[in-house]
């Protein structure tokens, strides 16, 4: 596993809520992706339910801080439907099988599969990611220094503020929705059974 697939994978945990397992974990982290050492360095000097309460305050009650990357591009609309089969159908064309409780655009789902298969759904939706990075630095959470890291693998200058950010999430890469079939309405996975992402052990 590469240095930035690695991060990735440290990401989506650092991305999910704080549990026990989080906890437990952080050691680990820290030694395996040093990018991430100022928002861990916060998370283990805090005690577990004040961390806890603050993943809440951040990612719970406040849209403008959506983990979904579809809503940035598509809010609650219903072309976001179509954005979500297309990240399901990006999972199978890379042999795996989303099988969570969350949405497929759900971030720390997206950083996993990016561990295994690289940043293809990074790179499509680095509007959002931007949008999100810039939030969270202007709501002042550590959280932000993991979208830091994640959006500087990715290839070309981050934008420098929200409108340019904005744009690249509005504009985003081209896309063919011609034929793709109605969310929820996924044709059944090839009986060999692929690989399964977005359940947590």
């Amino acid at each position: 596993m590469t240095s930035t697939a690695v991060l990735y994978q440290a990401a989506a945990h650092c991305l999910g809520y704080p549990d026990d397992a989080f906890r437990y974990r952080l050691s680990l982290l820290r030694a395996a992706a040093p990018e991430l050492g100022g928002f861990l360095d916060h998370a283990a000097a805090q005690a577990p339910a004040d961390l806890a309460a603050h993943y809440v305050q951040v990612f719970d009650f406040k849209n403008r801080h959506s983990l979904y990357l579809t809503w940035w591009r598509d809010g609650d609309t219903r072309r976001r439907g179509m954005s979500l089969v297309r990240f399901k159908e990006t999972y199978r064309e890379h042999g795996l099988e989303f099988t969570g409780e969350e949405l497929p655009d759900f971030l720390p789902v997206v950083l996993e599969f990016s561990a295994q298969m690289g940043p293809v759904l990074l790179k499509e939706h680095r509007g959002a990611l931007e949008l999100l990075r810039l939030a969270l630095t202007d709501f002042g959470t550590p959280y932000a220094r993991v979208l830091d890291a994640v959006c500087a693998t990715l290839p070309g200058p981050s934008p420098k503020d929200r409108a340019e950010a904005l744009a690249l999430a509005r504009s985003g890469p081209p896309r063919e929705e011609v034929g793709l079939e109605p969310f929820g309405l996924i044709t059944e996975p090839p009986i060999a059974e692929p690989p399964l992402i977005g359940e947590r052990s």
